[in-house]
């Protein structure tokens, strides 16, 4: 999904801190990335939880996810040819 959503729509899927809100990660890929942002849409996922003997007795680390949409013209290069160079 991440994938079909960078080719068609330009929109990139971070995992974020569940306590980020949208005007702190725009502002932080904005930053990083050196792009500028057109909309940050944020949802959290439901927990997974760890089961034996029919009880629940854990969960996994809840986490944020956030997708990001570039304005036209901008892009982020995930896997570019020089590393180093970054």
């Amino acid at each position: 999904k991440s994938c079909r959503l960078i080719e068609e729509h330009n929109t990139y899927t971070f995992l974020v801190d569940r306590r980020a809100n949208k005007p702190q990660i725009r502002a932080a890929i904005e930053t990083i990335f050196e792009v500028k942002v057109k909309k940050c849409n944020t949802l959290i996922p439901a927990a997974q939880y760890t089961v034996r003997y029919g009880r629940k007795i854990g969960r996994k680390s809840v986490y944020k996810k956030a997708y990001v949409r570039l304005q036209e013209g901008f892009s982020i290069d995930l896997f570019p040819d020089d590393p180093e160079a970054m």
